[in-house]
């Protein structure tokens, strides 16, 4: 079964392993095989699902809150975001507007199912809104209990600060960041995980295998299995190519061993690496089938020893992508 963990400086506590549903469900898999998924979590102990409004332009929420019809909702955790386009792609179909987000709020509840979320995110930082009006519609949605907490996707260290102090104004909880983090994409150590330990901020982690190059499947020199995410454009192929360079994909394999000998696969190895990191309460996976799902949860409540931890670096991090600078390129200058 899943561990649990507190998100932040709030007594909700989460299952470390979190479910996601971006580039999978409502494209990538149909439904009836999207919602199996869901039921093998939920089986396996994880309550905690995190969705977007703009994965599959809605079409993900609207998985998930079929799969979840009929559980007991307060024994579940759902998450969801806003930003990035929904719908026809109009003036105001994207930001963090006052008018994007609560018209957001309110569609992916009717999608959900559900009267409230456990946590509403802001998906990236919107650099054309004063905050101020992002947060003081955020108070808002807090009050009307549309949703519990606040969180955000993917912000800057200085932005988390300027975040954090408005939302203690206006009296609500910021409780959460969604960076991507991996053995091979470590951006947030350097300025992002101490400002957040700081304020009260946790990370729930996107993509802790790499888009799935930390699976060791990935081999130097020779082309992506036929099927897999680097071969296909609807799958985030564009996130992956990154770290689909030789030096990279050797320095992967040099991880098959430190698994074996850690009685992990690598798949798990990776999900537990990013979960020593005390400011991680979560770490987000996504599954295209359910007996993915039981392989995943084996990583929850493990602890990597020292040596482990040292050979992992001395394997990866000199081809790891460390620079926090990174991370002030994420949110577009401009509303996509």
């Amino acid at each position: 079964m899943v561990n649990y963990r507190y998100l932040g400086n709030s007594g909700l506590k989460v299952s470390e392993i979190t479910y996601g549903n971006w580039v999978t469900h409502g494209s990538q898999v149909d439904d009836t095989d999207a919602i199996a998924t869901v039921h093998a979590a939920l089986d396996a102990g994880i309550t905690t699902f995190d969705t977007a409004d703009a994965y599959a332009n809605t079409a993900a929420e609207s998985v998930l809150g079929k799969a979840i019809q009929g559980q007991r909702r307060e024994s579940l955790e759902i998450f969801t975001k806003v930003y990035w386009p929904t719908g026809p792609g109009g003036a105001n179909d994207s930001g963090l507007s006052r008018k994007h987000i609560m018209e957001s709020i309110n569609g992916s509840l009717k999608r959900l199912g559900t009267d409230y979320v456990e946590l509403y995110q802001a998906h990236r930082y919107d650099y054309e809104t004063p905050i101020e009006e992002t947060f003081t519609a955020f108070a808002d949605i807090v009050r009307q209990g549309k949703a519990l907490y606040i969180g955000v996707s993917e912000w800057t260290a200085e932005q988390l600060r300027e975040g954090h102090a408005l939302a203690k104004e206006l009296n609500f909880q910021l409780i959460s960041n969604q960076p991507q983090y991996s053995m091979l994409w470590r951006v947030i150590e350097d300025k992002v995980v101490p400002a957040s330990e700081e304020l009260g901020i946790s990370q729930i982690v996107w993509s802790p295998m790499a888009q799935g190059v930390l699976s060791g499947k990935y081999l130097p020199g020779q082309p992506a299995p036929e099927g897999s995410r680097a071969t296909d454009e609807k799958s985030g192929a564009n996130f992956i190519k990154r770290f689909m360079d030789d030096d990279v994909l050797t320095a992967v394999q040099k991880l098959k061993p430190i698994a074996e000998q850690a009685g992990l696969s690598m798949p798990q190895l990776a999900i537990a690496w990013v979960l020593q990191n005390p400011n991680v309460a979560a770490a987000l996976v996504g599954a295209s089938r359910p007996e993915q799902i039981a392989s995943n949860v084996a990583a929850s409540g493990v602890t990597l020893d020292a040596d482990t931890l040292a050979a992992i670096d001395a394997a990866v991090g000199g081809v790891a992508v460390t620079d926090a600078e990174e991370t002030y390129s994420v949110s577009p200058k401009t509303r996509p």
